[in-house]
């Protein structure tokens, strides 16, 4: 699926975003300055924005506890995420979320989650409500490695292919399900997992955007058509620990180093674009510039905002239909 100039600067633009968004926030945690759990995305940008430029107001994404890039490639608001993850009152959630649990239904941002195969089954729900109003919507849950072994992601495989939805399951494999290698914590191929459900599935390279933007546009065209659900599987490389504070005694020395040199998202678009003459270096440049100005100005207005009142601790508890 060929992407035009505009398109190509934009999906540069918001990898960019959750890259410099990322290392911001493992600053500022090292710094003490944010309250919680922290677990970084940076590394894995291609796979959020490759997925999710195909989405639109329709569409719905549930996220795992690595939420931050996933809230960004949907178009969630920079500001308000950053107020959220440091605990203020103007956050997208209120500040009362934070990083794992950070949301924003208006955008089609089911929520990050604290639960291991939490997401699979929200969007067999919003696939269903989708399908049965006729929106033309489709659903996308976000796993890790680890979640592709849980139950709850399995009967979705299953519901979702029984009941013809619209739902696409994207299996961020990162090597490490928490701190074990997925070899070892994943039973069987993913691939022949999605064939035990009936589902088309895609094994893709997680540091080649354009891969992943094909596979993904063929699934949502799928989904969006009647065709039901399908399984994309990337493999990839993030380049923090599970959390911020994660030792990493189960990495070998130097493996960030080298997956930061040699399996980098950014610098492949950078160097295909480039090679091709279709954008020029000082465009990918400004980008970068005024994508690090933004995310400076979200920590300094989030730095400066007040925390949620007391008022508001009991509000967000209950639901009222």
């Amino acid at each position: 699926m060929q992407l035009n100039r505009e398109e190509l600067l934009q999906s540069y633009r918001t990898m960019c975003t959750i890259r410099e968004f990322e290392e911001r926030v493992h600053s500022e945690f090292s710094e003490g300055g944010i309250p919680g759990f922290v677990h970084l995305y940076a590394g894995e940008e291609a796979s959020a924005v490759g997925v999710c430029s195909h989405l639109d107001d329709r569409d719905n994404i549930a996220s795992t506890h690595r939420g931050h890039g996933h809230c960004i490639a949907k178009g969630c608001d920079v500001n308000g995420m950053m107020a959220e993850i440091f605990g203020r009152g103007d956050g997208l959630c209120g500040g009362k979320g934070g990083s794992m649990h950070i949301a924003d239904l208006s955008k089609g941002m089911m929520g990050a989650n604290g639960i291991v195969g939490g997401g699979p089954p929200l969007i067999c729900g919003a696939a269903l409500t989708a399908k049965t109003l006729k929106t033309g919507g489709v659903a996308v849950a976000f796993v890790g490695d680890g979640a592709s072994n849980q139950g709850t992601t399995l009967e979705s495989y299953n519901l979702a292919k029984v009941w013809n939805l619209p739902a696409i399951f994207v299996v961020e494999d990162n090597g490490y399900a928490e701190s074990t290698a997925s070899v070892w914590a994943v039973a069987g191929d993913q691939s022949k997992r999605a064939a035990a459900f009936g589902m088309p599935s895609y094994e893709l390279d997680g540091n080649d955007f354009f891969a992943i933007h094909q596979a993904a546009g063929e699934a949502v065209e799928r989904a969006r058509g009647g065709g039901g659900p399908s399984l994309i599987h990337v493999k990839l490389t993030r380049y923090f620990g599970h959390f911020e504070g994660d030792a990493m005694t189960y990495r070998q020395a130097g493996e960030i180093e080298v997956a930061r040199r040699e399996r980098d998202p950014l610098r492949f678009f950078r160097q295909r674009v480039t090679e091709a003459g279709v954008l020029e270096a000082h465009q990918l440049d400004e980008i970068e510039s005024e994508v690090k100005r933004l995310i400076d100005q979200s920590v300094v207005l989030s730095k400066a905002a007040p925390p949620p009142t007391p008022e508001r601790l009991l509000t967000d508890v209950y639901v009222s239909y």
